[in-house]
Order: structure tokens, then C-alpha cells, then sequence
């Protein structure tokens, strides 16, 4: 796991719900866990801005500090945006577009069911969550996982998928048609902060 102890905690500390149960503790408490958590002043420094920034994104797509350097890297390394390039790395990894597809009810859930061969690629069998999946690529329901009580409920009761992706979920299916511009991820957050953070 890419955070430790209760999501509700670590939503709460940073802020920000990336599931129902967790919008639903920071609903009843919109403030830091502790003793001092109504308290603690609102103003920050700017490091502490850039760290609070890059926890959000780990946990917003549930990876570890080392994938997300790693990934800062890469988004460093390509031309154009660093900040846009990093969203659309985190963004087309197998488990995030599983999650974007409907096929599991958390980005948690994405990740246990691609590592639990789940999933395929193209109609070959992937075990790699941090997979990244190219323009083109099918990402389908193993036949022997179609009746997973909790992909099936996911798949029925999923909202629409962003328009980068298609989805046929009678086929248990879908593709990415092309790779996402930033302001299609649906994900608000600063990214440019974790740029900053990488970049000292």
C-alpha cells in the first residue's frame, strides 16, 4: 500500500476524499486529525504547500514517494508542460484507467484487482497496475472474472467516463481513444506545486 493506517485519517490530513467512505469523514470533520487539528493555523510555508500537494496526488492515484519521482522524472524529461506531463503519466497507468472506466469503486479497488489478474491488455493477462497503457489499448474483464460480485456492482453502478475513454460495459470493456489533455483528468489539484517540490 502506498499509505498506511485509515483513509479517513489520511483524508482528513490532506484534505481531500478519494471515496465515498472518506467524503463522508471529511463532511462530518473538515479538519486535521489530533488533538490540535481544529486549531492548527490555516497558513502554511510554501514547502509545506508543495509536500501537502504531493501527498495529495499520492493518494489521490495510490502510489508510492518512489513511482511518483519517477514519474516526475519522466514528465521532466518530455518536452512541453512538466505539470501536464505528469497528470497524463499518473493518469494512463492501468489501475487509474481501470478506476476511470467503472471497472472498480475505488482507485484502491483498481489496484487489488489488476494485481490480482483481473484484467487484461489487449487480451493478455496483466498483473502490473503501474502498467502504462498507450492510445489504442483494450483493457477488458478476464472472462473468468465476470461475475466478481464487486466489478460487477462497480461496472452498474459507475458514472461516465471521461471522454478520452470509451467504455462498452455490456463487453466488460474499454479503450483509451487517445491520451488525455490536462484539463480532461478529472483530478484538481495543483500539480505544478509537486513540480516545484521535485524541482529544489
Amino acid at each position: 500500500m502506498a499509505f498506511r493506517g485509515p483513509k479517513a485519517k489520511v483524508a482528513r490530513s490532506l484534505g481531500l476524499a478519494t471515496t465515498q467512505k472518506t467524503q463522508k469523514a471529511l463532511d462530518r470533520r473538515n479538519f486535521p486529525p489530533g488533538q490540535h487539528g481544529q486549531n492548527r493555523k490555516k497558513s502554511a510555508s510554501v514547502y509545506k504547500q508543495q509536500l501537502v500537494e504531493k501527498q495529495r496526488l499520492r493518494f489521490t492515484y495510490n502510489i508510492s514517494e518512489a513511482q511518483l519521482e519517477k514519474a516526475f522524472h519522466e514528465a521532466n524529461r518530455r518536452s512541453g508542460s512538466a505539470g501536464d506531463n505528469l497528470m497524463v503519466l499518473l493518469e494512463t497507468r492501468l489501475d487509474a484507467l481501470v478506476y476511470r472506466m467503472g471497472f472498480a469503486r475505488t482507485i484502491f479497488a483498481a489496484r487489488q484487482y489488476v494485481a490480482h489478474g483481473h484484467f487484461a491488455v489487449n487480451g493478455v493477462r496483466s498483473f502490473a497496475p503501474s502498467r502504462m497503457i498507450k492510445a489504442g489499448d483494450v483493457i477488458s474483464v478476464r472472462e473468468r472474472s465476470k461475475n466478481h460480485p464487486q466489478i460487477k456492482d462497480a461496472i452498474e453502478n459507475a458514472p461516465d467516463a471521461p471522454e478520452y475513454l470509451s467504455v462498452d460495459k455490456n463487453k466488460m470493456e474499454g479503450s483509451l481513444v487517445a491520451m488525455p489533455l490536462r484539463d480532461q483528468v478529472p483530478v484538481k489539484l495543483e500539480e505544478q506545486l509537486v513540480i516545484e517540490y521535485y524541482s529544489r
